[in-house]
């Protein structure tokens, strides 16, 4: 691994890429990348493809990509680092709850020798008099909370406080304009960490905000059910050598935590974040986070909970992000939250702007000869040739096209009514002229990785529940990197100009529009795990100014163009998780 980046320093430090020394330098990394099975840097791999003509150089992204090499390049030992200090966190977590039962227990042995004990436990009256003499301002309960801070304050001398975690590399904020190459530079280096750092995520928003919801869904769920006393026993109490009045005194002790730990949530989600279901191991060194938004104020608090905890725990970000830190929040929602958020992100993450005014997206669809995969208006030669398409991908499958149910978050599913291997096939109404949203879309992104959508039609202001749910359709299936064909009623640049009708969006309606909904949006779903009739999820539908909409809106155009080119459909085999799946069974054989 140091000749790798031996390599690397001595090709950035010559003064023209161009050079030969240069390009020999570049294409023996490369060569020694693909003998040792490791992925190029974010640096190499973007002058790769400069090199190839398949991107048009660029100092911004160049700048981005040589601080995200630098990056790379302390992670090798920073995840060593991390190793050691989950296992001292793991030995310090067991010595401690050691410690708290064993506390637990002389507070019972103590109290059972007490002779007026049991009589104290059940006398109402002297309960009655007990509650006269509490100053009035004392909250119920607040003994057992002396009692635990006191336990707490004695576990921490006997102890010590929580290990500290090894100073952490500054990630990386990436803004900047639409199509401007954010998400291609984080995605690149996402890539070139696999084998480097074990755990690693990458999310885009809605992604993300559906998985804290889900969380938290789930803790509150486990801590709210009403259970029999004796279930809610924990087994070590249960063979302990007392009796039932003690082993009830010790398991409301063992509530009361959990009730404590309950209303810190937040950072009972974000360390479990990064966890799939049959993981036991805790935590994840990396985590990239797509078009980061502070469209709500559950965005806010959630955001500012989540990445305060991962941040002081050592998870390192990368984000991206059409605006920096301190312009998220142009409503002026929470500010009080919202600050702590952007001072986190400031203190560990360097902000570099992708200053490019182009959108390289259609700049590199101008330059590529594209695949046809987008065809309008809707006539009989557009239908032949969308058909003529659907019959080539599916019959080079076997062509037995089927129904599938597919499991959506939240345990709901959804039905596909065409589909052939990873392929599927809907109708724009069938995806988007109903309550469905991001929970939805993923799961149909993650299924399959080439997508047949018809009928879609121009947005205007009479469709607009339908326009919003296209666009984060559009941002999933980019965001898993799928193949996407489309049966449109005009050409990409001209979908979201409107009609006769007006323009796509009042946006002054639709502010108040979504602020309702998202209301219940958002009590639906913490309350019963569920999506509500407005269809997305808490925290996707938002509360959007109008500058953020035009940015919504200019992101699907620019995603819809590049989704048409050789560059992104020759990477829908490597990066979609369909042929990722494939290509994990094939090496557990």
């Amino acid at each position: 691994m140091t000749r790798i980046w031996n390599l690397l320093f001595k090709s950035k430090r010559l003064a023209a890429f161009s050079s030969p020394a240069s390009k020999f330098r570049v294409n023996e990394l490369r060569s020694y990348c693909d003998q040792s099975h490791l992925r190029p840097g974010p640096l190499v791999k973007y002058r790769s493809l400069v090199d190839q003509g398949k991107l048009q150089h660029d100092p911004y992204q160049e700048s981005v990509a040589s601080e995200l090499e630098n990056l790379l390049a302390r992670l090798e030992q920073y995840e060593k680092d991390m190793e050691e200090y989950h296992v001292n966190l793991a030995n310090w977590e067991k010595q401690r709850e050691d410690e708290r039962r064993r506390l637990l227990m002389e507070e019972v042995e103590r109290q059972q020798k007490d002779e007026d004990w049991l009589k104290r436990l059940n006398n109402k009256l002297t309960e009655r008099w007990e509650s006269r003499r509490r100053p009035t301002n004392m909250e119920p309960g607040v003994g057992k909370w002396v009692s635990y801070l006191k336990r707490e304050k004695k576990l921490d001398s006997l102890v010590g406080g929580r290990p500290t975690a090894p100073p952490a590399p500054k990630g990386i904020y990436i803004y900047g304009n639409v199509g401007s190459g954010k998400t291609m530079l984080m995605d690149m280096f996402y890539s070139a960490t696999e084998g480097i750092v074990k755990y690693r995520r990458r999310y885009h928003f809605h992604e993300a905000m559906l998985r804290i919801n889900e969380h938290m869904h789930k803790i509150w769920k486990n801590q709210t059910e009403e259970k029999p006393l004796q279930s809610t026993i924990a087994g070590w109490i249960r063979s302990l050598p007392f009796d039932t009045k003690a082993k009830e005194w010790l398991a409301a002790e063992e509530r009361y935590k959990q009730e404590i730990q309950m209303k810190n949530i937040l950072p009972a989600v974000a360390d479990k974040f990064f966890l799939d279901g049959e993981e036991n191991e805790k935590g994840a060194s990396i985590l990239c986070f797509d078009e980061i938004q502070t469209v709500d104020v559950f965005a806010i608090v959630a955001l500012s909970g989540i990445l305060s905890r991962l941040l002081s725990s050592g998870t390192i970000i990368v984000a991206t992000s059409n605006r920096a830190p301190k312009d998220l929040n142009e409503a002026g929602m929470q500010k009080e939250i919202f600050q702590n958020l952007v001072s986190k992100l400031e203190e560990h993450c360097e902000k570099v702007l992708v200053g490019s005014e182009i959108d390289y997206r259609r700049f590199i669809a101008q330059k590529s000869e594209n695949k046809v995969q987008y065809f309008s208006p809707i006539e009989t030669e557009a239908i032949n040739e969308f058909e003529k398409k659907w019959h080539d991908v599916t019959g080079r499958l076997g062509g037995r096209i089927i129904s599938h149910t597919i499991s959506v978050m939240f345990g709901r599913t959804l039905e596909v009514p065409e589909s052939c291997g990873g392929v599927s096939r809907f109708t724009f109404d069938y995806l988007c002229g109903r309550p469905l949203g991001a929970a939805d879309y993923i799961a149909v992104a993650e299924n399959f990785h080439t997508v047949f959508i018809s009928d879609i039609p121009v947005m205007s202001m009479r469709i607009r529940d339908k326009a919003r749910r296209f666009i984060t359709l559009i941002d999933e299936l980019y965001n898993h990197h799928c193949c996407l064909c489309c049966l449109a009623s005009t050409s990409i640049d001209e979908l979201f100009q409107g009609t006769e009708e007006g323009t796509l969006f009042d946006l002054e309606s639709f502010q108040f529009e979504t602020e309702t909904e998202g209301g219940k949006l958002r009590r639906n779903v913490l309350a019963e795990g569920r999506v509500g009739s407005g269809g997305a999820p808490s925290g996707i539908t938002s509360i959007l100014s109008g500058q953020e909409e035009m940015f919504a809106f200019h992101r699907a155009v620019s995603r819809l163009i590049e989704m048409q080119t050789p560059l992104y459909l020759d990477g829908v085999s490597n990066f979609h998780p369909y042929f990722q799946r494939q290509h994990e069974k094939l090496q557990q054989l």
